[in-house]
């Protein structure tokens, strides 16, 4: 629901930006405002599993995101869209380290690999589903429906939950409330400064002040993390070198794709004129590519490796995001989508299974919670980052190669956001096999 959740909205943007008068800036708000909430709360949302037993936590969380999909269906202005969409990120940040939590702490060795590999094709799935559905109910109906579909869906979770889920056990602990609000309040500040910095320039006060803002939040939320006795980021899962460095690849993996799938959004409905469902549907190349590779990593990952993967993972996405900046007015979908998406796909796909692999396999089953919040944490951050930098690229550039004037720069952004991410597979992972 979440996966379908993410896409679904993504198609329906431009019917957003029209129905509610909504700038390309206050746009991307509409996924920064979710991913933001998302994953600055994921940390917490894991301690609510370990503290009120991880069964409870998930269906309060799909309850908590049922409700807020139904109040942002019915929103009549941006800054009401806005909360809902903040809402529903809370309640998945409930939701989602508990689910992740649950197949860790049910499987062991190959059988959690295969494990694993079923979330990654599931959340894959849902989010072929979100832009067949996404482009569907906007064409068909409104904008609206891509909020009220997750109602029936919620209903059913939270009423099958009880009979299909165990319970797992209690640990009883405090919840670090102050660390959660500064690192989201920090992030808030960071992604608020660049989307500013590009519709008003770098030298804009109040963007200036959201840097510093920034800092001082970031910089709080570090020192807090250091003293509490029950963190809700444990400094020390950023310590071990392979574990750390797969977090900063999802980071900037993430940075990169959830910034080129906004604009790509943007593109096919307003350079090549397709419809809701018709852009929907051109989603599906990449995501076919990613559910098939994904389905294939746990057969060679033993042979090959995680490093090799990951690498050539983050090459190709890498390969696409230069391959989108050099769009140009005669180009179709064929010639100029088709190959950027097939590469995404089968980066995504390469990369994300060994790098949560390498992840859980690196603590012990009572820290697989906190782990993998870190992990989904690292994962929705940097889609916020990404989008914002990209956005500030797009806004400071006046002209360019692209189909539209500083589009071309976007997708350059994303590229150094995948070539980092490449070079930190290169020089700092170390995984065995």
């Amino acid at each position: 629901m979440i996966g379908l959740d993410t896409s679904v909205v993504t198609i329906a943007l431009p019917q957003v930006r029209d129905g509610l008068g909504m700038t390309t800036g206050g746009l991307a708000w509409v996924q920064n405002s979710y991913m933001l909430a998302f994953g600055g709360l994921l940390l917490l949302g894991g301690r609510a599993g370990d503290v009120f037993g991880r069964r409870r936590a998930f269906t309060a969380g799909v309850v908590l995101f049922t409700a807020a999909s139904l109040l942002g269906g019915f929103a009549t202005a941006g800054w009401w869209l806005l909360a809902a969409r903040t809402a529903q990120g809370a309640a998945a940040a409930i939701a989602a380290p508990s689910a992740l939590a649950l197949i860790a702490a049910s499987f062991q060795g190959a059988e959690r690999v295969r494990a694993l590999s079923v979330f990654s094709a599931v959340t894959g799935a849902g989010a072929a589903i979100g832009m067949l559905a996404g482009g569907a109910l906007t064409e068909a109906g409104s904008w609206r429906w891509v909020f009220f579909v997750n109602v029936p869906a919620g209903v059913v979770l939270a009423l099958a939950a009880r009979r299909v889920l165990t319970e797992t056990g209690r640990r009883p602990g405090r919840f670090d409330a102050g660390g959660a609000v500064a690192s989201t309040a920090g992030m808030t500040a960071l992604v608020y400064a660049l989307i500013r910095a590009g519709s008003d320039g770098w030298g804009d006060a109040r963007a200036l002040a959201a840097f510093g803002a920034a800092g001082v939040l970031l910089a709080a939320f570090t020192a807090i993390e250091w003293r509490a006795r029950q963190p809700v980021m444990p400094l020390w899962l950023l310590t071990g070198r392979d574990r750390a460095a797969s977090y900063l690849i999802l980071l900037l993996m993430a940075g990169a794709m959830f910034g080129a799938f906004f604009f790509l959004t943007q593109y096919l409905q307003q350079a090549l004129g397709y419809g809701p469902l018709r852009a929907g549907a051109a989603f599906l190349p990449m995501v076919g590519t990613q559910f098939a590779t994904v389905r294939t990593v746990p057969r060679i990952l033993p042979r090959v490796g995680a490093r090799r993967l990951v690498t050539a993972g983050t090459l190709s996405i890498a390969l696409a995001m230069l391959w989108l900046t050099r769009l140009s007015p005669g180009d179709g979908y064929a010639a100029g989508l088709l190959g950027p998406f097939v590469l995404v796909g089968l980066g995504g796909g390469m990369a994300a299974l060994p790098l949560n692999v390498t992840i859980l396999g690196s603590v012990g089953p009572e820290h697989s919670g906190a782990a993998s919040g870190v992990a989904q944490a690292m994962l929705w951050t940097g889609g916020s980052l990404g989008a914002a930098a990209m956005v500030t690229a797009y806004g400071s550039a006046h002209s360019g190669h692209g189909v539209v004037p500083g589009m071309d720069a976007a997708y350059a952004t994303g590229a150094v956001f995948a070539g980092a991410a490449l070079l930190v597979t290169l020089l700092v992972l170390r995984v065995r096999r």
